[in-house]
Parts: C-alpha cells; structure tokens; sequence
C-alpha cells in the first residue's frame, strides 16, 4: 500500500514551505531590515497577526511530522501490524484539517493585508493611505509614492504578502491532498484490518480448541 509513502512525500514537501511562510513573516515586522518600526507598533495590523509564523508555520508542523512518520507509525490493534494503518490513517486526517486551517488563515490575513496595504508615514502622519482603495493601489504604482517612511514599504508588503498568499495557498492544496488520501487510505487499511483481524481471531481459536484437546 503506497497511502503512507504518500503522505511522507507531502510532509518533506510541506517543510520547505513552512519555513519560508516564517522567514516572510519575520521580514514583514522588519522593512528594510529596521526593527525599530515594530518597537513603534508602526506596522500594518494583519502583519501583527503573525499569520506565516503562526498559520503556515507553527501549525503546519503537526501535518508535517505526523505525515512523514505516517509510513512507519502502524501501531497493533489485534497483535498484528497490519491492523495499526488505519488508526494512524485517521490521525493523518485531524492534522490535514489542522494544517488546512493554518493555510486558510495566512492565506486570508495576507488577503486583506495586500487588500488594506500598509501602514507608513504620509503628509498626514502615520496611517493606512490605502485601505479604502479595496486593492486598487496594487495596479496604480504611482500612489505608492505617498508612503515617505518606510522606504519602499509598499513594495515590500506587497512582496511577502503575495508570497505568504501563493505559499499557504500551496500548503492548503498539499494538505487537502492528504485528506482526501487519508480517506481513502483509512477505508482501505479500515477493510483490511477487519480481514486480518478475523483472521487472527480464528487461529487464535482453533489454537485454543486444539490446546483443550490435547489435554483432555
């Protein structure tokens, strides 16, 4: 059965992607490399939601260590090891749910972080110049220029926003992808354990019947 070394695939692939939903994270509380910014809580609001760190990272690590331990993880339920693939198909379903709410939660911050735009010093002090715009200022650069501090704050949000959106929206689709092989995966490992458990029940008895013979 290929179910496990499936999900295996997807947990080492979810690595690299986790990570670098933390590093774009981390690089949103630091335009330009400054942390003086986020010692003034001069950040946009949906950058101090932590949505990489927390939703494409942090959460993302129950998928990925149960997925790459899912190949070997097949614990007995009758004495057999056969029998353990489906429970530990089931719980490769819960972290699939979990790691798809950690994508759908970056991926809707990062939504409206691009959607409101940052938060920088203009003519008329620190505010949001663009949060009414609905996202209209990402096709009109020439707005970008009302942002004087940061430097370049706009194309930096725009940047590890758009990242953070494609990687969670990746993660989102791997970790569906398991679900939907867990499912399929649980009802098989689900049927045959009931076939070998049977199984075992059987011998079991007739060893037992044959035992009673003997000693009468």
């Amino acid at each position: 059965m290929y179910f496990g070394k499936y999900a295996r695939c997807i947990g080492i692939i979810l690595i690299p992607f986790a990570v670098l939903c933390i590093m774009a994270d981390l690089l949103l509380h630091l335009p330009n490399g400054e942390i003086k910014y986020a010692e003034r809580e001069q950040l946009s609001p949906m950058v101090g939601l932590f949505e990489g760190l927390i939703g494409g990272g942090i959460l993302m690590i129950f998928p990925i260590v149960v997925f790459i331990g899912l190949d070997e993880d097949c614990y007995s339920c009758c004495g057999n090891r056969i029998c353990g693939k489906s429970s530990s198909m089931l719980a490769s379903l819960i972290v699939a749910l979990i790691g798809m709410a950690g994508g759908v939660y970056c991926f809707s911050v990062s939504a409206l972080g691009l959607s409101q735009g940052p938060y920088c010093l203009t003519d008329l002090g620190w505010c949001n110049p663009f949060n009414t715009t609905n996202g209209r200022y990402l096709t009109n650069y020439t707005t970008w220029s009302q942002c004087s501090e940061p430097s370049h704050i706009v194309a930096w949000n725009v940047t590890l926003f758009s990242i953070l959106l494609v990687l969670s929206g990746i993660e989102i689709i791997l970790c569906f992808i398991q679900f939907v092989n867990g499912l399929v995966g649980a009802n098989c490992c689900c049927n045959q354990e009931s076939r070998e458990c049977s199984e075992i029940e059987v011998y079991e008895y007739e060893a037992k019947g044959s035992k009673n013979d003997e000693t009468v």
